[in-house]
């Protein structure tokens, strides 16, 4: 009994250790900036742009929310930030370092898990901190500490066929988080879940990211999303994606579902309908002569 007592004190320790760790690094990082991007794809043997003369400062700790219209380039913006994406002219650095490449300092989550069918869940989230140098012990540890933050302890040794899809996306953002990022860039993650797992998928994203203030790029087309979720939303134009609007959200925190039916909320939610409307109406016009 003694031993087992003891080994839980050691296990509560060793979470706090690894919270406490988590925190500690993504503390005073995460500065992205983006100065006049432009991103060209070849297209029937010429050069289509995706993003045009793109300038943005995301602060260390800050919730970004890019929104826009489907094809507008918001994607392809933050895969530029991620490293997937090389931009065809101007500069994008990271704490103040040109990326170059993808890095376990920019943890991603896209709107499928893409988790390893053939791992359990446990050993999905710990396969990053195992491929950065830790023991097995220690990659085990931590990728048990970010499951319990996730509400997924109970399913370590399940596989990803076995869960929900709101819950394989838990497994995506502990799988992300447990190589303690400075910045955590989101592609529409809820975007296939049911509006009720959407709604709880939201709320757990802001708790996690109250404990650790990494700076979150969030991608999605959906204006109660980006509003609920960030402390700016950053508007971009219909293709080729330009910034229209960067729009600072002043909402008190912590937020609830209640706020959607606020009038503050219901401003903000009018301005960037009326944005996205507008660009939206100006692109219909060009691809029909302006008629």
């Amino acid at each position: 009994m003694t031993s087992a007592v003891s080994d839980n004190r050691l296990a509560v320790l060793d979470h706090s250790r690894l919270r406490a760790k988590a925190q500690a690094k993504g503390e005073g990082r995460g500065h992205i900036s983006v100065r006049d991007v432009h991103i060209e794809f070849k297209h029937k043997g010429g050069m289509r742009p995706a993003v045009q003369n793109a300038d943005l400062e995301i602060k260390p700790g800050e919730f970004v929310c890019l929104l826009g219209p489907s094809g507008c380039g918001k994607s392809t913006l933050m895969n530029a930030i991620a490293g997937f994406v090389k931009p065809t002219r101007g500069e994008l650095t990271v704490d103040a370092k040109p990326v170059k490449d993808p890095s376990p300092d920019r943890g991603m989550v896209f709107q499928q898990h893409s988790l390893f069918p053939w791992k359990s869940v446990k050993d999905n989230v710990a396969f990053g901190p195992l491929m950065a140098g830790s023991s097995a012990a220690e990659a085990d540890s931590v990728a048990r500490t970010f499951l319990s933050l996730v509400g997924l302890a109970g399913s370590a040794d399940a596989y990803p066929s076995m869960l929900s899809g709101g819950m394989q996306q838990r497994v995506g953002i502990a799988r992300a988080l447990a190589n303690y990022p400075s910045v955590l860039l989101m592609d529409e993650p809820f975007g296939a879940l049911d509006a009720q797992t959407r709604v709880m998928m939201q709320e757990n994203l802001l708790e996690i990211w109250r404990e650790f203030k990494n700076t979150v790029v969030f991608v999605t087309h959906d204006i109660d999303e980006a509003v609920f979720l960030s402390d700016r939303v950053v508007v971009m134009s219909a293709s080729p994606g330009r910034i229209i609007a960067d729009i600072k959200v002043t909402l008190p925190r912590p937020r609830e579902q209640a706020l959607l039916t606020s009038p503050e909320f219901m401003d903000y939610k009018r301005q960037c309908l009326g944005l996205i409307r507008q660009e939206t109406l100006r692109a219909f016009q060009q691809q029909n002569g302006g008629h």
